[in-house]
């Protein structure tokens, strides 16, 4: 009796776990495709979003790429430095895309705040850590901005001095008259004082000579003249000017000015100069030069 009642039960017990397993079997799958049914409002979403941002990163690369042609046609008709030109054109190239990507962000559901911090942070120490090449293309920018000077021109800066080879954004180069290179960082030549010497077409060219007390002082002027008027290179039209400049110690002191080309100075100084000595000499009109005369008294 007992053993019949046990058999009863475990067959009862056998057919719920039956039951069981096929309410389970039948649930697992609902489970599943009610999970993967929650999904879908969630993809479609995430479709949208980067659809939406795939079409605002397309027209915004688009853009940048026009408005880069724009600025550049703008850059070339301001003749601008070729250098300076493709830099500033790629930047703004940049600045549209980055603001192309912030808005594609933003359907994302990520802060434009958020990422100008970063990049804040990121900038800043950048910025301490390239100070030195920063402030050098800083002066680069402005130098070929401001075009206080252009390749080829001949510059005084300090102790350096010579003829521009290349103005890029951080350093210029000069070539010397010994045809030396040097190297100058734009941020202390945009903050130095230079002296552009072929920035004008013409430069006015003076001599001064000292002349003895006792010799003729109206025929050395009239020798003077007579120089710079017979030299060719010396513009006429301009004028020639010849003055007593001082009375000095032991000698006085005359000057000439006239204006020549630019490319011309240093030649015709050479050779006004050295005639000039040569027809003080002819003319025995005394150059003085410092010499100490002793009288002896009984």
């Amino acid at each position: 009796m007992i053993w019949s009642e046990a058999e009863v039960l475990t067959g009862e017990a056998m057919e719920l776990a039956k039951e069981v397993q096929q309410d389970l079997e039948q649930l697992k799958p609902n489970v599943i495709l009610d999970t993967m049914k929650s999904w879908v409002p969630g993809l479609v979403t995430l479709g949208y979003r980067l659809l939406a941002a795939g079409i605002i990163l397309m027209i915004g690369f688009r853009l940048a790429r026009i408005i880069q042609k724009m600025v550049g046609k703008t850059f070339t008709r301001m003749e601008m430095e070729v250098s300076l030109k493709k830099f500033l054109a790629s930047a703004v190239y940049a600045c549209v895309c980055i603001l192309a990507i912030f808005v594609a962000a933003e359907k994302f559901g990520i802060s434009s705040a958020s990422i100008i911090a970063l990049l804040g942070s990121a900038g800043l120490a950048l910025s301490l850590s390239l100070q030195n090449i920063l402030g050098n293309f800083a002066g680069g920018a402005a130098l070929l901005m401001l075009k206080p000077f252009k390749t080829g021109d001949y510059i005084i800066c300090g102790t350096e001095e010579g003829t521009v080879a290349s103005i890029g954004l951080v350093y210029t180069t000069l070539n010397t008259m010994d045809n030396r290179m040097v190297i100058l960082p734009n941020g202390s030549l945009s903050n130095s004082n230079l002296t552009n010497v072929t920035a004008q077409e013409k430069r006015r060219l003076e001599i001064k000579v000292g002349i003895s007390y006792q010799s003729d002082l109206k025929r050395a002027k009239e020798i003077l003249e007579g120089l710079f008027a017979a030299h060719a290179l010396v513009r006429q039209e301009e004028g020639i000017l010849v003055f007593v400049d001082s009375l000095g110690d032991s000698a006085v002191l005359l000057g000439a000015r006239a204006w020549v080309a630019t490319g011309d100075y240093w030649s015709v100084k050479w050779e006004l100069t050295e005639k000039l000595k040569l027809a003080f000499d002819e003319a025995g009109i005394e150059i003085p030069y410092h010499q100490v005369d002793v009288h002896h008294k009984n």
